[in-house]
């Protein structure tokens, strides 16, 4: 017993001090942990001799930032959800609670903007510091530069069009922190046969072909084909215009999430270590992507780099918006459904808010200052919308005078009212100032941002170079597409710039439907449905550009002439200049005569079938056109049984007079297919030409092809005794709805 206690007594000096060392050690590692209020990284460094990245979830990123802005609480956003305790609102009585928007003419000392040099020297750079501080952060002054190499090029058919594909990779230079590589994918897609530079519409998204010899890159091209009757996907409708397009990656450029804000580009900027407060989110990174992506195609001698646009869809809208917005060299954007935090007011109490932006599922899209604008308890106290020092109307200002194209669909198609379309049209309109003031065209809208109200759907205001269009689609720009092109076209005055593709060694057969996938015809057909729908249409017109140009608003000295000749007839003119007669067949079974219920068809088609040129096979060709115009007649019999069909002999055409003998002997089959009661062959050709086919002086257009206003008057007056004898003279009053042009036609 004595030995035992001599020993504890020796050890327990040793025991104190590991005691000691213990505690010392505990309270040293809560130190740490206190300090730091994240996990520390998992080691503090590698063989490369650099630290790694800070591996946080978007919860302690998100934590990190209020930590650094002083914010205890944030408001929490509303929910999408109607039956939600929290749900958004969608009452325009509570809409506006900061109704005044800034200024977009004013500057901070409160004098007006009155000239174009004020708005770029002062203006301008005054609204990009206060975007670029408090909303979508800065980007750093030295980002590595960005090396392009085209990894892959391949030939390939886009719309029945020869393209070159090249899938191009942005290296950016990490030698500064080689733990975070990044490389940007994009995908160029132009006309392999074209004649000069083309426009070229870059997209947000992602775009893939496969490597010869290897697997394709892991990403793949939206926009499959819709169902049937849809239109043809934006890359189509480009291509078949002349244009070509590109595919960047966002999510090769920055991650969609908080959790990769400490990788990507910021986190390579950074050295994989959090944000500063004012530091670029998500969009801007993306943004800044494309902008590079763009320095790119500025090399390429076969890009237009002068017409360049910029193009994406819900988060990637917003991601469009701002690049045009930043990047003064894209010449054009098409903004879709971009809600919050793109064309949509900050200040707006409707659907998504700030709130739902400064939590931490979205917060990474935007700079951390913006968390602020959510802080319901902070050191600063408190904070929401009506304190940003800018809204949405300031970024669309910051597009003028450039072509900038709002696209939203409608909710009940999927395009949910969380978006805010009113909102949105209200900062479009918001915007119009600065568009005059630089000398552009606006929406047209005199009404006051604050009592706007939003344009019927399917309503564009696309006469100026900002533009607003709600589709009835969903959420996608799609329906949009056809709109844009021809509106982009008309601006840019583009004109197809590759030689038209060579006809297919087996043409279609032309009694089976096939559609116009242009995007003027496809606008145009859209017209055609919706004139079914209006008025009242007792004689239908059918037919190719001869039919189209009487009654067309583009051919006023013509259409004068119609109305002169059909007034009272209830007379309607289903015309479309190019349509073969498999076209106008496709036309006619995707509705263009669906519910008419006219008494009287006139149909004259086939002329652009024959061509000019006469065919080795004639006989063929006589049957092929015979067979097509057939196929309309049992069209039209099936949609409209109880109408009195006047087919029309196809006129002479003297543009090549040796295709005459091929007209005279389809004219002759015709006469074959009419009954003389429900199907009446009229043919005047014996008044527009002798019996050579030479065409009689001033009948026909300078084309020798369509017919000038004498020509069109020899119609009528065979028309018209036909016309008395089923309908009885014309009435005083017309029924027919208004007439339609050609959507392309310049303003």
């Amino acid at each position: 017993m004595v030995i035992l206690r001599e020993r504890l007594r020796l050890a327990l000096p040793a025991l104190f001090v590991i005691v000691l060392l213990v505690v010392l050690l505990a309270a040293n590692l809560r130190g740490q942990q206190s300090t730091a209020s994240m996990p520390a990284p998992v080691s503090a460094a590698n063989s490369s001799g650099f630290p790694p990245p800070m591996n946080w979830t978007a919860d302690e990123d998100h934590q990190n930032m209020m930590d650094q802005l002083g914010i205890n609480a944030l408001r929490p956003g509303p929910s999408g959800n109607e039956n939600a305790p929290n749900h958004a609102n969608y009452h325009e009585s509570k809409a506006n609670p900061f109704p005044d928007l800034p200024d977009v003419l004013t500057l901070k000392n409160g004098k007006k903007v009155t000239s174009a040099q004020v708005w770029w020297t002062q203006r301008r750079p005054e609204i990009v510091e206060d975007f670029e501080r408090e909303v979508i952060g800065r980007v750093p002054k030295k980002v590595p530069n960005v090396t392009w190499t085209v990894v892959n090029s391949e030939n390939a058919v886009v719309a029945s069009h020869p393209v070159i594909k090249q899938q191009l990779v942005g290296h950016i230079d990490n030698s500064s922190y080689p733990l975070i590589s990044v490389d940007i994918q994009m995908l160029l897609v132009r006309p392999a046969d074209a004649a000069a530079p083309v426009s070229v519409m870059m997209m947000f998204g992602r775009g893939d072909f496969a490597r010869a010899g290897a697997a394709p890159l892991p990403f793949a091209i939206p926009g499959a084909p819709g169902s049937p009757g849809s239109d043809p996907p934006a890359t189509e409708q480009l291509i078949t215009d002349g244009w070509g397009y590109a595919y960047i990656n966002p999510a090769s450029i920055q991650a969609d999430n908080g959790a990769g804000l400490t990788k990507g580009i910021i986190g390579l900027v950074n050295k994989g270590k959090p944000r500063k407060p004012d530091d670029w989110g998500a969009l801007r990174a993306w943004a800044w992507g494309a902008s590079r992506g763009l320095d790119y195609l500025e090399t390429d001698k076969a890009v237009d780099a002068k017409h360049v646009g910029i193009e994406g869809v819900s988060r990637y809208g917003k991601a469009a918006l701002l690049t045009m917005a930043l990047d003064r060299r894209f010449a054009l954007v098409l903004v879709g459904s971009s809600g919050e935090g793109g064309a949509k007011l900050h200040r707006r109490n409707f659907g998504e808010a700030v709130e739902n932006l400064t939590g931490s599922g979205e917060y990474h899209w935007m700079a951390g200052n913006f968390l602020k604008y959510g802080a319901a308890e902070a050191t600063f106290g408190s904070k929401n919308a009506g304190d940003l020092p800018v809204d949405a109307h300031e970024l669309i200002a910051l597009c003028a005078p450039r072509l900038t194209f709002i696209s939203y669909g409608v909710p009940e198609k999927g395009d949910a009212k969380w978006l805010d379309q009113q909102g949105s049209y209200m900062a479009t309109v918001a915007a119009e100032r600065v568009f005059r003031l630089l000398g552009a065209r606006d929406l047209g809208v005199a009404e006051d941002y604050y009592t706007a109200k939003l344009p019927p759907i399917k309503t564009g205001l696309l006469d100026g170079e900002l533009a607003w269009r709600q589709h009835d689609g969903g959420h996608t720009d799609g329906p949009n597409w056809k709109y844009f092109i021809t509106w982009a076209d008309r601006f840019l005055h583009h004109k197809a710039a590759f030689a038209p593709a060579p006809a297919p060694v087996v043409p279609l057969p032309a009694d089976q439907p096939a559609p116009r996938t242009d995007p003027n015809s496809l606008i145009a057909h859209e017209q055609l449905l919706d004139k079914t729908k209006k008025g009242r249409i007792d004689i239908y017109f059918e037919g190719d550009s001869i039919t189209r140009r009487w009654g067309a608003t583009d051919y006023p000295e013509l259409l004068a002439n119609w109305k002169q000749s059909f007034f009272g007839w209830n007379a309607a003119d289903f015309g479309w200049g190019a349509d073969k007669t498999e076209n106008i067949l496709w036309r006619l079974e995707n509705g263009e005569l669906d519910g008419v219920n006219p008494k009287i068809v006139v149909l004259l088609a086939g002329t652009n079938n024959v061509g000019r040129t006469v065919p080795a096979a004639g006989d063929a060709k006589v049957a092929d056109v015979t067979n097509g115009i057939q196929a309309i007649l049992r069209a039209l019999q099936a949609k409209a049984p109880d109408a009195t069909i006047i087919l029309t002999a196809i006129f002479p055409r003297n543009d090549n007079p040796a295709v005459m003998p091929i007209i005279d002997r389809i004219n002759e089959n015709l006469s074959k297919l009419a009954d003389g009661k429900k199907i009446r062959l009229l043919n005047v050709n014996d008044k527009l030409a002798d019996r050579d086919g030479k065409l009689f002086d001033g009948v026909m257009n300078p084309d020798k092809l369509h017919p000038a206003l004498k020509g069109y008057q020899v119609w009528a007056d065979a028309l018209k005794p036909i016309l008395t004898e089923l309908l009885g003279p014309p009435a005083k009053e017309d029924h027919a709805p208004p007439p339609t042009g050609d959507p392309g036609a310049a303003h």
